[in-house]
């Protein structure tokens, strides 16, 4: 796509873009992200209202991830007291704690899935701490998150729809439960400042709290769960790049740059245009959804050089990668992710050396927020 139609019109009625320069002007464009603005007559917004019918999902667009100013403004704000760098570096003990504990069970263990042991319970429990939510069941709170980011891809199976809206509601209903238990016990955490946030006199709603408790949430693991778990199988599909890190802990920061790069934990991110605009050379018509491909900018060899498409933690320009989009949405929790899989990768190759395979990895089977379900692994 990228040599032959880097400007590509989908048959599902979508634009796509795939190169490196386009992906990142259109991040940087200042475009919608709002779906009321898709145009009516358009195939993909067709096939959604047939598909979804009167199911749409309750907090469909209520998320600052789905609002363009000024409420992506005003809700951005509210949360981003919560992701400055001295907030992020005071979490730096209890994740290296979290981390030990981890590698210790898998030490103890020797072969284990690396998903289940390391890659999903970390995140998962550094985004409950900062919210601060009571003890939950996290396996179920798994499953359904599962399910609900099937929503971020084409859906064209009325069951997995059913099985989306079910489980949309479903975690609005724990996120509710969680509210009004932080409401009788605030805390100096994420989720009562949220309760009790104000932007000039401006406060969330109920159903914007529960949308942006659940945005964070999810947001909040299932990336990190990738790149911890498409990162560590990148370094066993390439034991010299792992004896590298091992050798050379100070690359860390830079390698987890480069794992960003070779296999972006979001695949692609989309804008609706207010206007016709020109990229490439090719006019994209007002109301048109376009994605931008991170994943394909991210191996571009026109930007990234001849060996785009190999793992090279040493890469000197690696941290330009796309994989945490740019511009107005780029990711508010990059610098919390960019930790949690730094101490992750520093720790587990320092202490496993001989961290080898053992077993097929299983792909989540997801379009978008792509990764490993399952990857045994053993310790040595």
């Amino acid at each position: 796509m990228r040599e032959h139609a880097p400007v590509y019109r989908h048959p599902f009625g979508f634009w796509l873009l795939t190169g490196y320069e386009d992906v990142s002007w259109l991040l940087r464009a200042g475009l919608s992200v709002e779906d009321r603005n898709v145009a009516a007559d358009n195939p993909l917004r067709e096939m959604r209202e047939v598909t979804y019918g009167d199911q749409m999902p309750r907090f469909d667009g209520r998320s600052m991830l789905d609002r363009d100013p000024p409420d992506h403004t005003r809700l951005r704000r509210l949360v981003s007291k919560a992701f400055t760098p001295r907030a992020i570096e005071a979490l730096r003990p209890q994740v290296a704690g979290l981390v030990d504990g981890m590698l210790d069970a898998m030490a103890r263990a020797r072969h284990v899935d690396l998903i289940e042991s390391l890659a999903f319970p970390l995140p998962f429990a550094v985004i409950a701490k900062m919210l601060g939510t009571p003890s939950s069941d996290h396996e179920r709170i798994r499953e359904l998150t599962g399910i609900v980011v099937r929503s971020l891809e084409p859906v064209a199976d009325p069951d997995l729809v059913s099985a989306i809206v079910a489980a949309d509601g479903e975690l609005a209903g724990i996120a509710a439960e969680m509210i009004a238990w932080k409401r009788e016990n605030p805390a100096d955490d994420l989720l009562t400042a949220l309760i009790n946030a104000e932007d000039e006199g401006d406060v969330l709603d109920e159903d914007e709290l529960i949308a942006q408790t659940l945005l964070l949430y999810i947001a909040g693991h299932e990336t990190t769960v990738n790149l911890i778990g498409g990162g560590t199988l990148a370094l066993l599909r390439d034991p010299g790049q792992l004896a590298l890190l091992h050798d050379d802990p100070g690359l860390v920061a830079n390698a987890v740059e480069e794992m960003l790069r070779y296999d972006s934990p979001v695949q692609a991110s989309r804008r609706i245009t207010l206007e016709p605009v020109t990229v490439g050379g090719v006019e994209i018509p007002a109301g048109a959804f376009v994605m931008a491909s991170l994943a394909s900018a991210n191996r571009d060899e026109r930007f990234w050089g001849p060996d785009a498409a190999e793992l090279r933690l040493n890469r000197e320009n690696a941290r330009q990668h796309v994989s945490f989009g740019a511009g107005p949405h780029h990711c508010l929790g990059a610098s919390l992710a960019r930790m949690e899989a730094a101490i992750a990768f520093e720790r587990m190759t320092a202490r496993f050396p001989r961290l080898a395979p053992d077993g097929e990895v299983e792909w989540n089977g997801r379009i978008n927020l792509r990764g490993p379900a399952r990857l045994p692994v053993s310790t040595g």
